[in-house]
């Protein structure tokens, strides 16, 4: 997804909003993802029902911490691993969802700058 130069002119706001759109779908799916691993591991190295796994999941990727105890030691190593690997989905996908603003934004700034003389 190439951005524009600060030589080239402001992206068009249809062309943006598609900017913020695509970058919306790969926020999506890269969650989606990494709920599918954890819904899986917590299935499948805890045993839980799918629906407990679901949460389980879904409450750690949201940064709230798990609901269910774990019982197994291969689930409890699952647990942590996927706690970091959590927290750097998270970083991620805020990075992925705010570049498109900041680089309208900084763009806009630089372009306003260059009219002023500087």
């Amino acid at each position: 997804m190439p951005y524009e130069h600060k030589s080239q002119p402001l992206l068009p706001r249809h062309l943006y909003w598609k900017r913020l759109f695509s970058h919306g779908l790969i926020a999506f799916f890269l969650l989606a993802i990494a709920l599918g691993v954890g819904v899986c591991g917590y299935h499948y190295l805890e045993d839980f029902p799918w629906i407990d796994a679901l949460l389980n999941a879904s409450m750690i990727l949201g940064g709230m911490g798990p609901v269910g105890t774990l019982k197994t030691g291969a689930g409890k190593l699952f647990a942590s691993g996927y706690a970091i690997f959590s927290g750097v989905i998270f970083i991620a996908v805020a990075g992925i969802l705010i570049a498109p603003v900041a680089h309208r934004v900084m763009h806009r700034l630089h372009i306003e700058s260059k009219k002023a003389g500087r």
